[in-house]
């Protein structure tokens, strides 16, 4: 099998050209770095600054991953909306626990987190779904994901159907099988690239009595 399309292991000469990149910084909140570091990846990633991958497992405990869009973050966890019928849906709702993966390729950084998921509130999906572009809240209603098309002209007839009975109109109700999960963390790992494969990786995680604890990890 060819690797010519696989880039090169980098070389003494390309590390010592990149400079030296810092460490993970020692700290108490880890919502804190991750959004100081979720804004230095806002300024330099060419798209979607935001995307994570998303690790949820099927019934029979096989595990499946896909890009989202984080659309929140503070103490109370990450929060990501979706349809409620599709896999992934389907998935948390059977088994509530993710894990998820933030990769800043600008950055040269990771970050992974992991923990139990819940539903957010009818009125925060509410709200987070009337804040959408109005096309986008249409295709939402349409969209039976994750579900077998025979044709796409079926779903761009269903959005045309829909975009009839709405017209112009902004106020597009949320429909029953779309909403939002929270995932709660437990452990949360940032990581920096270092020259040589010297990666700097610090790790936090809960503590039984509250807060965190860390603990530096080998790359």
């Amino acid at each position: 099998m060819s690797s010519s399309v696989i880039p090169p292991t980098p070389s003494a000469a390309d590390y010592a050209g990149e400079g030296d990149r810092p460490l993970v910084p020692e700290a108490s909140d880890p919502i804190s770095l991750f959004q100081d570091w979720m804004a230095q990846a806002r300024a330099s990633e060419l798209n979607d600054s935001n995307a994570m991958s998303l690790a949820t497992v099927d019934a029979e405990g096989r595990p499946d991953v896909r890009i989202v869009l984080l659309k929140g973050v503070d103490e109370t966890g990450f929060t990501f909306f979706t349809n409620l019928e599709s896999v992934k849906g389907v998935q948390l709702a059977g088994h509530p626990v993710a894990a998820l993966c933030f990769h800043w390729k600008s950055q040269r950084r990771q970050v992974r987190v992991r923990g139990g998921v819940t539903p957010v509130s009818a009125a925060e999906a509410d709200a987070y779904f009337a804040s959408r572009a109005a096309q986008s809240r249409i295709s939402a209603i349409a969209s039976d994901q994750s579900r077998p098309l025979a044709d796409r002209a079926v779903f761009e007839q269903r959005v045309a159907e829909i975009s009839s009975i709405y017209g112009d109109d902004n106020d597009i109700p949320r429909p029953p099988h779309w909403g939002g999960f929270r995932l709660a963390p437990t452990e949360i790992e940032f990581w920096q690239d270092q020259a040589f494969r010297m990666h700097d990786r610090l790790r936090f995680y809960r503590k039984e009595e509250g807060g965190w604890a860390t603990v530096r990890l080998y790359p």
